[in-house]
């Protein structure tokens, strides 16, 4: 495991690539990979840290962009469900709850469908 192919693999994990992406960068097998990983155990760790820079750059990208009252809008709608997600809510005018009843109507018996 030379210091270019880590290197490569850290490139790789940079943006999220599954290993076997990540091994078919770096030019080498994924039993040679899983081999350095037990080697070097705190290698995952650093994998794990590459693998959260897409992540952080798309939340970054999405905070920046919350002058835009659309994107501002969107970001509350998931974020804050309960208070800004646009939902329809089904009731009458007293607010009483529908009442839905249900028929299986595939369960009838062979009876009464001679006709």
């Amino acid at each position: 495991m030379t210091a270019t192919v880590v290197r490569k693999l850290e490139t790789a994990f940079a943006i999220d690539a599954t290993a076997e992406e990540a091994c078919s960068f770096a030019g080498i097998s994924r039993d040679t990979f899983y081999n350095f990983l037990k080697e070097k155990p705190e290698f995952s760790d650093k994998i794990d840290g590459l693998r959260q820079q897409p992540i952080l750059k798309a939340r970054q990208t999405i905070v920046e962009s919350l002058d835009n009252s659309n994107e501002a809008k969107w970001y509350l709608e998931r974020k804050l469900k309960k208070e800004f997600s646009p939902r329809q809510e089904l009731g009458n005018a007293e607010s009483q709850p529908f009442i839905i009843n249900i028929t299986d109507y595939s369960a009838k018996n062979s009876a009464d469908q001679d006709v």
